[in-house]
């Protein structure tokens, strides 16, 4: 119709004949390395993510389970392999995945299939190739958009956690505005991160403590970490002095050194009140950590925090 439209062949030169194993030209050195580390850095960050996020949604679709570690194995052999025969890198296409599954494709032979078809169509059959309008394309991408897009966690948003909203919707806004997979799932992780600390720290509890005959026991349940350190501490009396204290961990445990900084201060506190101080029931991994890293039981390293203070 005599249409001004842009075609395949208007975006570049489709090539004309099969690849062939060529050896970079460059000097295999660190400073080489540095060019192209953070370049390959992100792309890699991107393709593996990709391809995780790509095999989770065709386990669901075929209902079975795919090996991830030999997927990304496979995907880094692959690549450097492209990369020898003039390719650039890449990763598993959720587009082509789901439309592949839905038309019937369930083993490796199918993905083989769409390659070597796809290499074919490109070598001998480019002319035409060159033909097709590139709007033609977009609308194919669109369907395959709205066919791969989750319509009900839009329906769903009243039902779901805030939390749960908030993360899914940072990530697909950042996704969108800054055009980087990697950068929109690192902010999703880091919300959803700190959601769950949040979340986490509120079921730690100090039981109200029991009080016989001068002494005093305080029963810890929960996870103890940076989190729930202060409500940690704050759960503590230090002023109403008693000859003996008790603190109970048999329910607790302690993941990092906020949290053995914190018992360290609370044991500390009361002994400064005069109360002698007893740490019981923690496990193993619990003790590891505040053996190692705690010091109200090294009188040198109190020393120290004290002057410290």
């Amino acid at each position: 119709m005599g249409l001004d439209i842009r075609t395949v062949g208007d975006m570049g030169d489709l090539p004309d004949t099969l690849p062939v194993f060529l050896w970079p030209d460059v000097p295999l050195n660190f400073e080489t390395l540095m060019i192209i580390l953070p370049y390959s850095a992100a792309l890699a960050v991107v393709g593996l993510l990709e391809s995780l996020m790509t095999a989770t949604i065709v386990d669901d679709l075929t209902d079975t389970k795919s090996d991830r570690n030999r997927e990304c194995k496979g995907q880094g052999i692959a690549n450097i392999g492209t990369g020898l025969i003039g390719g650039m890198a890449s990763c598993a296409m959720i587009g082509q995945s789901i439309i592949n599954i839905k038309s019937g494709g369930r083993g490796r032979l199918s993905t083989f299939a769409a390659g070597v078809f796809l290499l074919v169509m490109i070598v001998f059959i480019g002319d035409l190739l060159k033909q097709i309008p590139m709007a033609a394309l977009v609308a194919v991408m669109i369907m395959v958009s709205i066919g791969t897009f989750s319509w009900d966690s839009l329906r769903n948003l009243k039902k779901h956690p805030l939390s749960t909203n908030i993360v899914m919707l940072a990530t697909v806004i950042v996704v969108v505005f800054t055009h980087n997979l990697a950068i929109g799932v690192l902010v999703g992780v880091l919300l959803a991160a700190l959601f769950f600390a949040n979340k986490i720290g509120r079921f730690m509890i100090v039981k109200k403590p029991q009080t016989y005959e001068g002494k005093r026991v305080y029963k810890v349940i929960g996870q103890v970490f940076f989190a729930s350190s202060e409500q940690f501490l704050a759960s503590f009396d230090f002023k109403e002095a008693v000859d003996h204290v008790t603190i109970d961990l048999s329910e607790a445990h302690f993941w990092d050194i906020t949290a053995v900084s914190v018992l360290d201060k609370a044991v500390i506190k009361f002994r400064r009140e005069g109360s002698e101080v007893d740490i019981i029931g923690m496990n193993n991994a619990s003790a590891t950590i505040i053996d190692r890293f705690g010091v109200h039981d090294k009188p040198e390293e109190v020393e120290k925090m004290m002057a410290g203070h």
